[in-house]
């Protein structure tokens, strides 16, 4: 037995403690790119294309978010705003403003060994920590449907928290002093920023969706625990109902209501989404693959790979390196 083992039997933990969001955000495997601080004056205005998804935390000053199809949102001092899905987003001063692409901003604005960028004018500069960052295990549709376009997360009453302030300095530090194992810090803090923002909104969004939603409610979040922790049981409606404490009926209504599928439906798309991670990731054959997540036959289980993702499971791990 190792140490950590007897650690945790003599003290009663569970090593494999069952958590959904970090079983989900590790299965995504995050990785941060990117951090800058931005001052930027009146007037101004930044599009950012689609591609790896952002947060920007407003250190000064206020700011306007605009994700690509979305509502626009005013965030000020202190404010933090995630655009987990990557899909492109305009950040201005002031709704209306021109804006002008952040690749030619750059190429003339900002500093690439402090990693600072200047832009704008003279006056009521706003200054932001900017960061991207991408998830290594998308597309996974089951995962980033439950995730809105824009996260934000206010300053409140009680001001900036502690680990947002604690975070963001070590984050402009170490992006500022090239001293080694810099790149890997500011991966780690960035991920940590993102981990912490998805926690504190799945904390307090009541208009969750899919799996997200479905942790609202005690018995459908006992429901998708256990069916994450043990995704390939011959799990039924049934026993999912028994989980729940609720009648066949009243189970599945409620589950659909909250998640979005129904249960056995919502099971098929997980087990689908363990299958691509693990076509990409292993060396296993589709085969291999097929046989590991439940299905009989390659022929039934290409069928629904395709069904769900568009492609065959031949093709994810050429998709995942063209990444």
């Amino acid at each position: 037995m190792t140490i950590s083992s007897r650690i945790t039997q003599d003290f009663g933990m569970s090593a494999a403690r069952n958590d959904l969001l970090s079983e989900v955000l590790t299965l995504i495997r995050l990785r941060g790119e990117l951090v800058y601080t931005a001052f930027l004056g009146e007037p101004w205005g930044l599009q950012f294309q689609p591609g790896a998804a952002h947060f920007h935390f407003v250190k000064a000053g206020t700011a306007w978010v605009t994700p690509t199809g979305g509502k626009p949102t005013r965030v000020s001092e202190g404010d933090l705003v995630l655009l987990p899905l990557g899909k492109g987003h305009v950040l201005t001063d002031v709704l209306g403003s021109p804006v002008e692409k952040i690749e030619a901003i750059a190429a003339e604005h900002f500093d690439r060994e402090k990693l600072i960028l200047r832009h704008g004018g003279d006056s009521n500069t706003t200054q932001i920590i900017g960061g991207f960052f991408s998830f290594e295990g998308s597309p996974l549709p089951v995962v980033m449907s439950a995730l809105p376009p824009i996260i934000h997360i206010p300053c409140g009453d009680a001001g900036t928290p502690a680990w947002l302030e604690a975070v963001s300095h070590f984050l402009v530090s170490e992006a500022q002093q090239a001293d080694p194992g810099s790149s890997l810090m500011i991966s780690r803090l960035i991920d940590l920023i993102v981990i912490r923002t998805l926690r504190s909104w799945a904390a307090t969004e009541t208009n969750r969706v899919g799996w997200l939603g479905g942790l609202s409610e005690e018995g459908i979040g006992r429901v998708l625990n256990a069916m994450h922790a043990d995704p390939f049981c011959h799990w039924t409606v049934r026993a999912f109902a028994k989980i729940a404490g609720m009648s066949r009926s009243i189970f599945a209504e409620r589950f659909t209501r909250a998640v979005g599928e129904p249960p056995l439906r919502y099971l098929s798309q997980w087990r689908l989404t363990l299958a691509a991670d693990l076509l990409r990731s292993s060396r296993l054959k589709v085969t291999e693959v097929a046989y590991k997540t439940g299905y009989t036959s390659d022929a039934a289980f290409s069928r629904a790979f395709k069904a769900h993702f568009g492609y065959a499971p031949s093709e994810a791990k050429k998709r995942q390196a063209a990444l």
